[in-house]
């Protein structure tokens, strides 16, 4: 069994990968850190960049916790490669960050995360970045 985090650059992506850390630490589980892109764009502000993966592995390094980490290009929403990545390796956990929405951004979530909640067999653990005037 695994823990697996869907990882983007961004404060949400970065404290989903911090909080996933600490349940493979709790869990004595393997982490798998995912980072997907359907490349149908031509800039993908999700898919992670050479130095934003560096500090990924770095920060996996120190924690001492075993992991895998794994970008996925393929023609499929990133969070149907996160449920797929979970369904094969028997996930105990998804792990992925909420941005924070306005009013009507709550009523119609439409993201990936909504997908996740809705479709993952595993519990799934969503975690949001510090706001601003909380750092």
């Amino acid at each position: 069994m695994a823990i697996v985090v869907g990882f983007v650059p961004s404060p949400e992506g970065r404290a989903a990968l911090t909080r996933a850390i600490e349940e493979a630490r709790l869990r004595g589980r393997r982490l798998i850190v995912l980072n997907a892109s359907r490349g149908d764009a031509l800039v993908d502000s999700r898919y992670a960049s050479s130095s934003d993966w560096d500090a990924v592995k770095t920060q996996l390094e120190e924690s001492g916790v075993e992991h895998e980490v794994t970008q996925h290009v393929e023609a499929k929403d990133p969070a149907d490669q996160i449920l797929k990545v979970a369904a094969q390796t028997n996930a105990e956990l998804i792990v992925i960050g909420l941005r924070r929405r306005t009013p009507v951004g709550k009523l119609i979530m439409g993201s990936a995360a909504q997908t996740i909640l809705l479709e993952a067999d595993a519990p799934v653990l969503s975690v949001k970045a510090a706001r601003e005037d909380e750092k």
